[in-house]
Parts: structure tokens; sequence; C-alpha cells
């Protein structure tokens, strides 16, 4: 059931379920980008760099956090726009195998000048199966303030 502009508050927080990313996941979003990087998709390569096995794709990571808050239920029916991404930072590797879950901590819920709509700027947190953040920044969005009438 989603939530609205009412329903939300600095503070609170939302934790998704996890995700394990395979060997497809990272196949699949180098053909989708064509970012075909020898360090994400040749094991030999990767084997001989500053980690000694493939990385996925810093924006399949970043990409993820909004698929996995989806899963969520919490913005489906009233996000009506991602806002923009601000502040993003790669802390840590992903690797084939880690398992990742996304928070969400609403920083800040507020009207718009026609309090249709509010915005909510969010924090997102991109934690692997060791609970170390990954990827960490700021994605914010648009809500409706109410549901939609017939």
């Amino acid at each position: 059931m989603p939530l609205y502009l009412p329903d939300f508050h600095a503070g609170q927080t939302f934790t998704t379920p996890g995700r394990t990313i395979t060997e497809a996941d990272v196949y699949q979003f180098a053909a989708w980008t064509n970012d075909n990087n020898e360090v994400h998709t040749n094991a030999e390569y990767a084997k001989r760099t500053r980690y000694g096995q493939r990385i996925v794709h810093g924006m399949l990571g970043a990409s993820l956090c909004l698929g996995l808050i989806a899963r969520t239920g919490v913005f489906e029916g009233s996000a009506v726009a991602l806002l923009g991404i601000d502040q993003w930072k790669f802390a840590a590797p992903v690797f084939i195998g880690d398992t990742l879950t996304c928070t969400v901590e609403i920083l800040s819920a507020r009207p718009t000048s026609s309090g249709e709509y509010g915005i909510l700027e969010r924090q997102l947190t991109l934690a692997n199966q060791d609970g170390v953040t990954v990827q960490s920044g700021r994605m914010d969005v648009m809500v409706l303030a109410a549901p939609l009438t017939a």
C-alpha cells in the first residue's frame, strides 16, 4: 500500500528486502548500457586488477536501489517523479554474489505550492550482506499528497 505526503516525516526509515547480484545481472546491465569494460565482464582480466575479481557496474547498484525500494510498496502508486541523484558516493566495490539491501531515510517532507504533491528529500544507503555501505547519496522524489480520485 503506497504512502502519501502526510504519511512521511523526517527521520523515518525503510529498509528493502535483499537481492543477490548474479553474473547474469552484470552481463545484462553491460548489454543494456553498452558498458562492456573488462573489469566487469572478463574474469581473467579482473584477476589482475585491484580487487582480484570482477566488480559490478557502479550504476547497476544505484539503479538497483530504485528497484529494491519498489519492492517495499511504500512509493508504488504515490511516486510522481524522481527529482535527482545528488552527492552519490561509491564507497566500496560490489561483487557478483553480494546480497544488497537499501535503506531509505526521509530527510524532509514538504508540500509543493499547489498542495497536490510533495517533495521528499531522501538519503539512500546501499549495503552488502556484511553491513558495509557500498553506495550512498540523495535521491529525492515527488509524491502525491493524496490518492488520485477517479
